[in-house]
């Protein structure tokens, strides 16, 4: 489950809410409270019925004891009423069963309600909370007072021969890139410098997880069921593609306890990151904005709860710096309820200025999912020793992705006799400057 059956008993008006703000079905909600009172009677039935066995039993023996006869009529009728006790039992063990089992799956299918400082409504009520950097414009200055006009990433690529779309296309399908020559090495080096920023700079724990995951983890970061149609399935072994390193990563810690000295627990992991994108047929046909295969370094936290809300604004400021040393220039969102997805309470969005296409391109989400994720994968920690074990609230953000930074970099640097000029943060991971024709 994600929503706790607690807070469903104790606040429906704001589970309800929270769904009818991300643009949920809320009778899911009256549904499940339908169930859960439900679950409730027989479970307050089962209770009686087996006191009742009990006391039948009881009285067995004491009516042996006090000298009826263990065959006779006296017995013989309160082991009957224990008996049908007993099969009343079962009948309601498998109905409660059952109930259970469909109030699981309804409650799956509650979203996370929002944080009240979430701005409610579709993409148009995103918040522009900062920008930093220059935007540059397509067409651009020279010093001899003409001007010359920035090139989309695609050409700027075609002509350095960094990437070939149409070989990508022929070994898979399109979507899936091929990076060449200096392109390859770009990807190469982004991923290092990044990785090498968050462990040694900012304290992360580099993990390399499996690129497959099965049901279980999809299930308990929350891919499914809501996002099941996006991702890639291995039929034969019931196993998912990852799309971000967040399944993986999350759940490693899955039905673990910390202590709370343990907390908080901060990591940063590589990954290819596989999305079918189903239902964007036709949208950023060019280039490298939209495919099915990219790469992508995320951060992955486990916080205590009092502390994941100043920890988002830590994890964004982590994504930042790596787009301020990139020198690219970029914008935060705070994303709007219908917006921000189905298990966020709270996220921002990271998008830098692409000045060939004079578009932002989405590069980083980073979100709090508070004790939403975690109550699916059963991840606690103990507050003192001894303590009763509490749900930790976890946390990610991309850190960052790749395919929309590299058309970004490639827009930004590029130079008007056309070669590119590498960012100084990726000039020794590059081992040159300036990639030229």
């Amino acid at each position: 489950m994600s929503i706790g059956l607690a807070r469903l008993r104790e606040e429906p008006d704001r589970v309800r809410q929270g769904a009818i703000d991300k643009g949920e079905d809320p009778t899911i909600v009256d549904q499940a409270l339908a169930l859960e009172g439900k679950r409730r009677q027989l479970l307050g039935d089962s209770d009686r019925l087996k006191a009742e066995r009990n006391a039948a039993s009881r009285q067995v023996g004491e009516a042996i004891r006090k000298g009826a006869v263990p065959n006779g009529p006296e017995v013989a009728a309160l082991r009957q009423a224990s008996t049908e006790a007993g099969v009343q039992i079962e009948t309601i063990g498998a109905e409660l069963a059952a109930t259970e089992s469909a109030l699981e799956e309804l409650l799956l299918r509650i979203p996370n309600p929002a944080d009240p400082d979430v701005p409610v409504g579709d993409a148009s009520a995103n918040q522009v909370v900062r920008t930093w950097g220059e935007i540059l414009r397509k067409d651009a200055p020279l010093p001899d007072g003409g001007t010359w006009t920035r090139r989309p990433h695609w050409e700027v690529a075609e002509a350095l021969r960094m990437f070939d779309l149409e070989r990508g296309a022929k070994i898979t399908g399109s979507g899936f890139p091929v990076y060449t020559g200096q392109g390859s090495r770009l990807q190469r080096a982004l991923i290092d410098f990044m990785l090498d920023v968050h462990t040694a700079e900012h304290g992360m724990t580099e993990i390399w997880p499996p690129a497959v995951v099965n049901a279980a983890s999809a299930r308990g970061t929350g891919q499914i069921p809501d996002k099941e149609d996006l991702m890639y399935v291995i039929t034969r072994d019931d196993l998912y593609l990852v799309p971000t390193a967040e399944v993986p990563v999350t759940n490693l810690h899955r039905d673990e306890i910390f202590e709370a000295d343990q907390l908080p627990i901060h990591y940063a992991a590589y990954s290819p990151c596989f999305r079918r994108e189903a239902g964007a047929a036709g949208k950023d046909t060019r280039g490298i904005l939209r495919v099915h295969q990219f790469d992508k370094v995320e951060m992955v936290f486990f916080e205590k709860p009092e502390a994941s809300a100043e920890a988002l604004e830590w994890l964004t400021g982590r994504a930042e710096v790596i787009l301020q040393r990139l020198g690219l220039a970029y914008r935060v969102l705070l994303m709007a309820t219908k917006d921000m997805g189905f298990v966020q309470a709270k996220k921002y969005d990271l998008e830098v200025w692409a000045p060939g296409v004079e578009r932002w391109l989405e590069v980083s989400s980073c979100s709090n999912f508070r004790d939403y994720q975690a109550r699916r994968m059963a991840i606690r920690y103990r507050p003192e020793a001894g303590a009763k074990p509490e749900l930790v609230h976890t946390l990610n953000g991309s850190g960052v992705a790749l395919a929309r930074t590299v058309a970004a970099i490639l827009e930004t640097y590029q130079q008007p006799d056309g070669s590119l000029i590498v960012p100084d943060a990726l000039a020794s991971y590059m081992r040159t400057d300036r990639i030229g024709r």
